[in-house]
């Protein structure tokens, strides 16, 4: 572990005392800052492609088919890459991580300037982004509880997710502004932005080599399976995500929404972009300096709730402001559930089955985002993208009450410290 401030303490100032928890904070924020301009640029990118090909609906189905392809490599990798954050050093995992990702955004860079508009490439090279962050997720949530002592590890969380938040915000807007001027120098800047969480994250000090377990490799990935399995909370907290996410999630479709039914353009496609992460982000700063330590399991399933009225209230909105009112709604809500199920899996799983753990939770959250996407976009070409966003909703809200019978233990757990 990391120099740390006493145990005692557990403030905000105890925990940016550390260093290394330092680094790693800059260099999650720059990391997710670039993917968050990255993301951007290829969703305008490929819609636009589309767009010159296709008709509307199937543009909107072009939207979905980039969710698929970057989750079919987590799908495939998800139990090698939690055996190999749990084996091997989990900085340099990640540093190579990143190092694969800038390698896939300066291929889009170079795809960009030289004007190729060929789909099938540029679903190609969603997929390899896939590849590389398939073992960048568990690895960063992995290493983030070896910098900070055990105490601290809450507010820790919340701050980890005010670096992606925060990001989330100003990311979707330097990128709608970027990809105004050229899509090319959006990728460009994402590709600067990994650079630098690289150059940060390699001054980390801290011995990061988990102690490794005994066993085959088959063995260590069956062992995580059975304990994601057998845990009420952890397999309960993980899969809500995945099941609501999965019928509710509504910034897949935001490129038809911003083109086809607002009529914003690009400008408004980057606030509809940004409108969902600056509600997590003021959610992020309140539970930042005051996490939740109480009535942990309800107050997750109200955000689920919160999130799913969200959608359908966004679905049925015709109008630019109260459209990103009800994303900056849905983004505050499922920072909630965001806080409670990665504090909740994180305090419950022992550090040398963290990376295995992660990366389940991955594969969940992937699907649910992924595959999101992809339910998205396949729904909105039969029945358009209006009544897909407010039927995904409905569905969010089911799911929600269904898992509070199904997960009791889930709804009745407590303490957060």
């Amino acid at each position: 572990m990391s120099e740390s401030a006493p145990h005692s303490d557990d403030s905000t100032s105890a925990l940016f005392a550390l260093r290394d928890y330092r680094l790693f904070w800059v260099s999650r924020a720059a990391g997710a800052l670039g993917g968050l301009i990255q993301s951007v640029a290829l969703g305008w990118q490929v819609y636009a492609v589309a767009r010159e090909t296709m008709d509307v609906a199937r543009s909107s189905f072009m939207l979905g088919m980039v969710g698929l392809v970057s989750f079919l490599p987590v799908l495939l990798l998800t139990l090698p890459a939690g055996e190999a954050v749990d084996r091997y050093n989990r900085r340099r995992v990640l540093t190579w991580c990143l190092l694969g990702q800038i390698a896939v955004v300066t291929t889009l860079t170079a795809l960009s300037f030289f004007r190729v508009r060929n789909m099938a490439l540029l679903l190609s090279v969603a997929a390899l982004y896939g590849c590389a962050r398939v073992f960048f997720a568990p690895a960063s949530s992995a290493l983030g509880p070896m910098l900070v002592p055990r105490t601290l590890l809450p507010r820790a969380i919340a701050w980890n997710s005010l670096a992606w938040q925060t990001s989330a915000v100003v990311g979707p807007a330097i990128g709608g502004i970027l990809v105004a001027v050229s899509p090319t120098l959006a990728f460009g800047v994402s590709v600067l932005l990994y650079s630098v969480s690289v150059l940060v994250l390699v001054r980390i000090r801290t011995d990061s080599q988990p102690v490794a377990k005994p066993g085959s490799r088959w063995s260590l990935m069956k062992e995580g399976l059975h304990y994601v399995w057998t845990n009420q909370i952890v397999f309960g907290a993980i899969s809500l995500d995945l099941c609501a996410v999965l019928l509710g999630g509504a910034t897949a479709l935001l490129p038809a929404f911003a083109r086809d039914v607002l009529h914003v353009g690009a400008s408004g496609f980057g606030v509809l972009r940004a409108a969902p992460a600056a509600g997590a982000t003021v959610v992020a700063l309140y539970l930042a300096a005051n996490p939740i330590r109480r009535r942990a399991g309800v107050i997750m399933f109200s955000g689920v709730g919160i999130f799913a009225l969200a959608t359908i209230g966004f679905g049925f909105s015709r109008n630019l402001a109260l459209s990103a009112v009800m994303l900056g709604v849905l983004g505050g809500a499922d920072m909630i559930s965001v806080f409670v199920r990665q504090t909740l899996v994180q305090l419950v799983t022992p550090d040398a089955m963290r990376g295995r753990v992660g990366a389940v939770s991955t594969l969940f959250i992937g699907a649910s985002n992924e595959l999101g996407e992809f339910e998205s976009g396949f729904v909105a070409r039969f029945i358009g993208p209006v009544r897909a966003v407010i039927m995904g909703g409905v569905g969010a809200l089911g799911v929600t009450i269904v898992w509070i019978r199904l997960f009791p233990t889930l709804w009745k757990s407590n303490s957060l410290e």
